[in-house]
This record gives C-alpha cells, structure tokens and sequence, in this order.
C-alpha cells in the first residue's frame, strides 16, 4: 500500500469537518489577525520627517488600528473557542436561499481593476467616468443613454472637489489642460 492510498478512516474525516465547521468562524479571527499586524508592521516601520512635533503623527492611527484589530481578533477567537456562534442573515430584502450572484460579483471586480489601470494613462475624469457607468451597468441598470451622462457628471465633480476644494490632487490625464 503507497502513501497515496492511505486514507483516513471516515469517522475521522467527518470528525475533523465537524470541527471545521463548527469553528469555522476562527477563519474570521485570522484575517483579522493578519491584517492587525500587517498594519502595526507599515505603522512602526513608516519613515516620519524628524520635524514633526507633538504626539499625535501618520504613525498614531495606523497603530491604534492594528492594536484594535488584534484585540478584536482575539476576543473573537475566545467567543468562538468558548461556543459563541454569529447568527445567520436574516435581513427582510435578502432570500438566503438564493445561491450567490458571482457575475455581478466579477463584473464589479473587473471595473474595479480596469479603474486602477486606466486612472495613470487617462486620468480620474474619465477612468472615474468608466468606473461609475461600470458599476451602475454591473448593478443591472439599462440605461444606455443616461447612464454615461451621470457617470461623466459624478467624475468631474468628484475630481473638482478633491482637486480643487479638498486640495488633494487626483491625475487629469490628457483633460489636464482642458480643466
């Protein structure tokens, strides 16, 4: 008999997916985890400019964060450990039963890489534009004749109002002239 045709008896196997699934909440506990000390580790070994003065800098938040996630992380690995369990959701607008919606899962994805690629060589206007209609068209509306009307209206205003009022600059792109 090889390795390969060594199995594990049954009752172990459905042992072991029964602790799997009755822990399976502790899934949440490691992300949570994880991203608490990938936060404390960009937070501690961020470079601030000698000048700053006070006790509150760019490191006080992000520190605080990962503290809160770790925190949270471990008292959610005690409830779970301890048999607490999240209830099912049981929101009135959502039928359970319904399998998940992976097309528009993807669809929304998909704009959403397409806007990270497009926003250096087009500029937000118009790589915001794309992304509006993208999601409002991912979401299920139809509206071919208004739909990109809008998009174009939400992007410029989201771009005067961080560009110029917020004083946070976005990329203009090739309409870096034009506005």
């Amino acid at each position: 008999m090889t390795k390969t045709e060594i199995k594990a008896p049954p009752a172990a196997r459905r042992s072991r997916q029964d602790w799997l699934r009755e822990y399976s909440e502790l899934g949440v506990s490691v992300l949570l985890f994880v991203i608490g000390v990938l936060v404390l580790t960009d937070a501690l070994t961020m470079d601030v400019d000698i000048a700053q003065r006070g006790p509150v800098g760019p490191k006080t938040v992000p520190i605080v964060v990962g503290i809160g996630l770790l925190v949270v992380a471990a008292l959610l690995a005690v409830d779970v450990l301890r048999g607490g369990r999240g209830e099912a959701e049981g929101g009135e607008d959502i039928d359970l039963s319904e399998p998940s919606d992976w097309r528009t899962v993807l669809l929304l994805a998909g704009v959403f890489l397409a806007f990270a690629v497009l926003i250096g060589p087009l500029g937000f206007p118009i790589a915001g534009a794309l992304l509006f209609w993208g999601a409002a068209f991912a979401l299920g509306s139809r509206h071919l004749d208004r739909d990109p009307l809008i998009a174009a209206v939400l992007s410029l205003v989201t771009y005067f109002v961080f560009d110029n009022l917020l004083g946070v600059p976005l990329p203009g792109g090739p309409l870096m002239g034009v506005l």
